[in-house]
C-alpha cells in the first residue's frame, strides 16, 4: 500500500487540478490546492487556499503559509493562463505575466517545500505544461514560457536527483477544459474539426491528463526523471491542422 502523502496542486479548483485533486482523495491522499479561487467541493483530506500566482509577493507568502501547515511532498504546477494573440498584437507585459505564473511561482513554491523533502529523502515535482511549447499560432508568450518549463524541469531534476526528488513535465495537447473553451467556442464547429485533426480522433478529458500526473508522482516511478510526457492523442506528431 502506497504511503499517505500530501499534494500541492496549483489550480486545483478548476479543470485538470480539481480531476487530480479529487483522484487523490477518493485514494486517501492528502491535497492542498491554491488557486485564485478555492474548490467547489469539500472532502477531509482537502485543504485549500486562495492566492495570485502571477504576483511574486503574494506567492511568496502563500507558499510560506503553506508550507508552514503542511508537510508537502509532492508538487502539481497546474495552474496556467494563454493570453492569445497574433504576433502583431502581443505583448511583451503577457510574457513577464506568464513567466511568473509557469515559471517564477513553482519555483517559489519548490523553493518552500524542497528543504522538507530533502530531509525525508522523497518528492515530486509535476508541471503540467502544454503540446505548445512546440509553438502554435496565436501563443507567443503561452508557448515561450511553457517552453521554458521544460529546460527548468530537467535542470530541476538533474539538481534534486541526489535528495530523492523526481522532477517531470506532463504536456497536454487540447484538453476539454474553461482554459479550452475560453479560445475556442464549446461544441462549436471548430472544436468538432479539431476534433478530427487528432490521430486518435477526439479531444482530451480531464482525466486523461490528471492519469498520466498520476503516474510521476507514484513512489514506484523514482527512476523517472527530467522527462517530458505528451498527452496529447498524437497531436505532438502531426499538429492539429489548420
Amino acid at each position: 500500500m502506497s504511503a499517505i502523502r500530501t499534494t500541492l496542486v496549483t489550480g486545483g479548483n478548476s479543470g485538470i487540478g480539481e480531476a487530480l485533486a479529487k483522484r487523490l482523495v477518493e485514494k486517501g491522499q492528502r491535497v492542498v490546492s491554491v488557486g485564485l479561487e478555492k474548490p467547489t467541493w469539500t472532502h477531509d483530506l482537502l485543504a485549500a487556499y486562495c492566492a495570485d500566482l502571477t504576483s511574486i509577493e503574494e506567492t511568496r507568502a502563500i507558499a510560506q503559509a503553506i508550507c508552514r501547515d503542511h508537510t508537502i511532498d509532492r508538487l502539481v504546477h497546474n495552474a496556467g493562463i494563454i493570453l492569445p494573440n497574433l504576433l502583431q498584437n502581443a505583448k511583451p507585459e503577457d510574457i513577464l505575466t506568464l513567466a511568473q505564473l509557469h515559471l517564477g511561482a513553482p519555483m517559489q513554491l519548490t523553493q518552500a517545500a524542497m528543504e522538507g523533502m530533502r530531509t525525508r529523502r522523497f518528492g515530486r515535482v509535476v508541471f503540467v505544461s502544454s503540446r505548445a511549447a512546440m509553438g502554435a499560432a496565436t501563443r507567443s508568450a503561452y508557448s515561450a514560457t511553457k517552453a521554458g518549463v521544460h529546460g527548468m524541469a530537467r535542470t530541476w531534476a538533474l539538481e534534486l536527483a541526489a535528495s530523492g526528488i523526481t522532477v517531470n513535465v506532463v504536456a497536454p495537447g487540447p484538453i476539454l477544459t474553461d482554459n479550452f473553451w475560453g479560445v475556442v467556442p464549446k461544441d462549436s464547429e471548430q472544436q468538432e474539426r479539431m476534433a478530427r485533426n487528432v490521430p486518435v480522433g477526439r479531444l482530451g478529458s480531464r482525466e486523461d491528463v490528471a492519469h498520466a500526473i498520476e503516474f510521476f508522482l507514484d513512489e514506484r516511478s523514482d527512476f523517472v526523471t527530467g522527462q517530458v510526457l505528451y498527452v496529447c492523442g498524437g497531436t505532438s506528431l502531426v499538429g492539429l491542422g489548420p
